[in-house]
């Protein structure tokens, strides 16, 4: 099932006194592709959940509208709307069984009760839960509950399966084997799923489709690789990637990007607006005639910049971005030298730099002279990026 959002918009009240009200999402407009598995990523209070939310119909709109395929639902009572809703704590019943929970929704529907416990029995299968079906949720290791809570989602044959923040509560080894189930009950039952999370590397494993946002305004949607390779803005860039990206402040001069006083790259193809002042010429001392009566106003003329223009912002550099050389175009103050089996991570130091830390990742076979408290470095082009200084916006 395609869903489209058109212009959504959710605006709380604040209870304080003559403050301003939160506005949670901010004229949201997406379509997710039938079939697709779609990632919410942001940081808290981003607008992530206040839109699943709507989506599942526990919230109304304060503007815009929702579509299921071509059906207006915004409007809709949230049982429905054909959904699935699994939340981030679970919300088992603790008195019933496995099946008993899997099948709840279904006696409330008025489901018999031998085709709810046969429809019962084959999510549980889908789920890889059936032999754990006599058991109570206190019997249950976390990523067990979890797909408890995904099999009573799956067991209505919801048109769209919303998950909130299913992971959070897992501990790092059930988290990266329950995203990977989910990915693969996606993929076999083929339902459009919402997924929201604050976790990037989460996000990026298992999604087709990720949008960004950040305090209620979409920042980038794309696929996964696609966004990380190429942010839209500097908050993108910075908040996909583990490291983060590398932030310096830099300048391009006569076409050359420059970071300090080192030249890092030619940017020629970047186009610098050219600055036109206006400069009021200078009045006529001369005495004018008697007769003349001297009404207009002085002349303005143009006069532009030399060529030799700059334009600052800010430079990111992936940790995967850096290449030893040395004969490289890049300096970076060594403080120390992490060795990560695969990897060594150089952590150091700049003196334009804006993040807090600096992280360099190479191939750990790499040789590196010993004790060095200086490292210079060549650059992959398609790891730096550039953002405008004032805008953030990504310029290439």
């Amino acid at each position: 099932m395609k869903i489209t959002l058109n212009h959504l918009t959710k605006i709380f009240p604040n209870r304080k006194k003559k403050a301003p009200d939160v506005i949670a999402v901010n004229d949201m407009s997406i379509e997710i592709p039938s079939g697709k598995l779609v990632g919410l990523l942001g940081p808290s209070g981003c607008g992530k959940s206040t839109t699943l939310f709507m989506l599942s119909g526990l919230e109304q709109p304060s503007k815009g509208t929702i579509l299921f395929d071509n059906q207006d639902v915004t409007t809709l009572a949230a049982e429905r709307r054909g959904i699935g809703l699994v939340f981030q704590n679970y919300a088992l019943y603790p008195h019933m069984t496995v099946e008993q929970n899997i099948s709840f929704p279904l006696v409330n529907m008025r489901m018999p009760k031998a085709e709810a416990k046969a429809r019962a029995l084959d999510v549980a299968k889908l789920v890889q839960i059936e032999d754990l079906m006599a058991r109570k949720p206190s019997e249950l290791s976390g990523g067990q509950q979890q797909r408890v809570a995904i099999a009573r989602a799956l067991a209505k044959m919801p048109n769209v399966l919303l998950l909130d923040e299913p992971l959070s509560n897992l501990d790092a080894r059930l988290r990266l084997q329950t995203r990977e189930e989910i990915k693969r009950i996606q993929r076999e039952t083929g339902i459009t799923t919402v997924f929201v999370t604050h976790d990037q590397e989460e996000a990026m494993s298992i999604c087709d489709i990720m949008v960004v946002m950040k305090l209620g305004v979409v920042q980038q949607i794309g696929e996964p690789q696609n966004i990380y390779d190429n942010p839209a803005n500097l908050f993108v860039a910075r908040f996909l990637g583990t490291p983060p990206i590398n932030v310096f402040n830099g300048v391009i001069r006569d076409g050359k990007l420059y970071i300090g006083d080192e030249e890092i790259m030619d940017v020629s193809d970047i186009e610098l607006e050219d600055k036109v002042e206006e400069v009021v010429a200078e009045e006529n001392t001369e005495t004018p005639v008697a007769e003349e009566v001297v009404t207009e106003e002085a002349p303005v003329e143009t006069v532009e910049e030399p060529e030799n223009k700059e334009r600052k912002v800010f430079v990111g550099i992936r940790p995967e971005g850096f290449i030893y050389d040395e004969n490289g175009v890049f300096t970076l103050d060594v403080t120390r030298i992490e060795v990560m089996g695969r990897d060594r991570s150089i952590v150091s130091t700049h003196p334009d730099t804006v993040s807090e830390t600096l992280r360099t990742i190479i191939d750990s076979d790499v040789k590196l002279p010993e004790g060095a408290t200086q490292l210079r470095f060549s650059l992959k082009p398609n790891k730096v990026h550039i953002f405008d200084a004032e805008t953030e916006e990504r310029i290439k």
